[in-house]
């Protein structure tokens, strides 16, 4: 008898242990997810770093939509670039008990704390484009194949200077990164220089100002204003004489504040032809700055794409299903690797823009105009 009331006894305690595990069912990477009958017409948190970037207010609005279109409800919030701003906003909606949170760090090293406190409320994330960095408590990461981003730069800038074709040189080049906070940075400036090192290492390109490594070309924030005034003393102190023939830009934002460091020292008009300038994102600005035949290239990434990645793997996440993954092993956050799914970036010029943000819905000719 009294074995046979130990044996109900552990029974019980199996059938409460599935019923527990079916109700906040722990994901193998050390996440927590709701079941389907917790979420219907729950709340998703939705954190951008700021509205100074117009894909930054692109992607607000496509994770909106797509998360409204499967059931769910949204609080968008935008950080306007401060990291304490945006681990306050983050905390008042853990408070207002969102069941999941989608979030593009600012300062990707700044949310271990607050994303604790998420993982205590069983509420998991997703990386949103820029990885978040020192925490175990992250799910999911949706962004682009980033080093192919940097390589589809350095290749662009090769190509048109002719030097695949034969072309020897030498060409003067200045390289500009990304936010040393944005874990991104590394991975687009990483793929750039691994198709222009060999060139740079036999002197066809040519660095004048000598800032060659990672931590003398960043530009905190991705701010198109600091890019210009590092361009504006570039310019003064190394381009006394010689012109600048190329420029690694990472993004558009930079790219346009290059520009008018490039203009404003006479380049685009008489004998001074501007530079190869290249881009990311395919914003509106730079696409038109492109057909204007200022800026040369951007890396185009369909942010519509992006959204619906990461509202699907939130759905999948608080529904108990695996969300679909394409990389398990580069994105190591330096707590844990963080399974990612990662789109294919698509280059575009002048020669290209039609066929592929026009034709491809992204813009409109109207846009263009």
């Amino acid at each position: 008898m009294r074995n046979r009331r130990a044996a109900l006894a552990a029974l019980a305690g199996a059938a409460s242990l599935a019923l527990t595990l079916t109700a906040c069912g722990q994901s193998g990477e050390g996440g927590s997810k709701e079941t389907s009958g917790d979420v219907k017409g729950a709340t998703i948190g939705i954190a951008m770093p700021t509205k100074s970037s117009e894909r930054w207010i692109s992607d607000g609005k496509n994770v909106v939509k797509d998360l409204q279109a499967k059931g769910y409800k949204t609080k968008l919030v935008y950080g306007e670039d401060d990291p304490e701003t945006q681990v306050s906003q983050i905390e008042n909606l853990i408070t207002q008990g969102v069941k999941g949170l989608i979030v593009a760090a600012i300062d990707n090293k700044s949310l271990d704390h607050v994303l604790q406190e998420a993982a205590d409320a069983h509420i998991p994330v997703i990386s949103y484009d820029r990885l978040i960095l020192g925490t175990k408590n992250v799910d999911y990461y949706a962004s682009f194949d980033n080093e192919k981003v940097g390589k589809l730069q350095g290749q662009y800038i090769v190509d048109r200077l002719g030097l695949t074709k034969g072309r020897k040189g030498p060409f003067n080049i200045e390289l500009f990164a990304g936010s040393n906070d944005d874990n991104n940075t590394k991975y687009f400036f990483g793929g750039a220089m691994s198709v222009l090192q060999p060139y740079i290492d036999k002197k066809q390109l040519v660095v004048k100002s000598g800032q060659t490594r990672l931590t003398q070309v960043v530009t905190l924030r991705w701010d198109g204003t600091t890019a210009q005034k590092r361009m504006e003393d570039v310019l003064t102190s190394a381009y006394k004489s010689g012109r600048v023939d190329a420029v690694l830009s990472p993004y558009d934002g930079i790219s346009i504040g290059i520009l008018s460091a490039l203009k404003s020292d006479g380049y685009g008009s008489g004998s001074k032809p501007l530079p190869v300038i290249t881009g990311q994102d395919a914003e509106l600005a730079s696409v038109k700055s492109i057909i204007a035949g200022q800026q040369t290239q951007t890396v185009y990434k369909d942010l519509r794409k992006l959204a619906e990645v990461a509202a699907t793997m939130m759905d999948d996440s608080l529904k108990g299903r695996k969300p679909e993954v394409n990389d398990t092993k580069t994105y190591d956050n330096g707590t844990k690797v963080v399974p990612a799914y990662l789109l294919q970036p698509v280059s575009v010029d002048k020669g290209n823009y039609k066929q592929v943000l026009v034709d491809g819905g992204y813009y409109t000719e109207a846009d263009l105009k």
